[in-house]
């Protein structure tokens, strides 16, 4: 059973991956199980370079965010299950619980981050109805987006970054990220607002 279960390895779901994990230590959150399906093939990323991102290298590859990202959400927070070599095929909801079904297995979870691309080849069955044309992309591209209010597709289930119908600018996507998992953490804190920051101890 998941707390909070993220489905794709990319931008925002990585980011809403480390910033759900750095929350370990926060009283609302220290017990909370949280995992990552961080299934990343179809991910923008893949043939990405970056120029013009604050704080990366000129020439990073998006190839070497998936992979040093991965490792530093398994290097911090080990504690978020990073669920490798699967893909998602369906999402349904009973008596207030999420049934995640992949190519492997199956899982149960609270609340659910789609955060995977916004290509019209994104065949997640039980996410049809939430499905239109995204409002941000031309439309002979076909691209989709999950209709959504502030990142909310439904109760207790949210998207990230581009499926969410935001530009695909990585620093948009990973925002979008974090957004949800500030969002999900406030929703743990009691309605409470939550950030999490890390400082330098001076």
């Amino acid at each position: 059973m998941y707390d909070a279960l993220i489905i794709g390895g990319g931008a925002a779901g990585l980011s809403c991956a480390l910033v759900l994990g750095s929350a370990k230590n926060k009283a609302f959150a220290k017990d909370r199980h949280i995992g990552i399906i961080a299934h990343q093939k179809t991910s923008h990323l893949q043939t990405a370079l970056f120029n013009n991102v604050l704080g990366l290298a000129p020439e990073t590859t998006g190839a070497s965010i998936l992979e040093s990202g991965k490792k530093q959400l398994v290097k911090l927070y080990p504690h978020v299950d990073t669920i490798e070599g699967e893909k998602t095929l369906d999402v349904s909801k009973s008596e207030g619980l999420f049934s995640i079904r992949t190519n492997k297995n199956t899982y149960t979870a609270k609340i659910v981050v789609i955060a995977v691309g916004y290509t019209n080849l994104m065949q997640i069955k039980g996410l049809e109805s939430y499905m239109e044309p995204h409002p941000r992309s031309p439309k002979e591209k076909e691209r989709i987006w999950l209709k959504n209010t502030d990142h909310l597709v439904a109760e207790h289930l949210y998207v990230a970054g581009t499926l969410a119908g935001w530009r695909s600018q990585f620093a948009i996507a990973s925002g979008s990220g974090a957004h949800v998992a500030t969002d999900i953490l406030t929703l743990w804190n009691g309605g409470k607002d939550t950030k999490v920051h890390d400082k330098i101890d001076v």
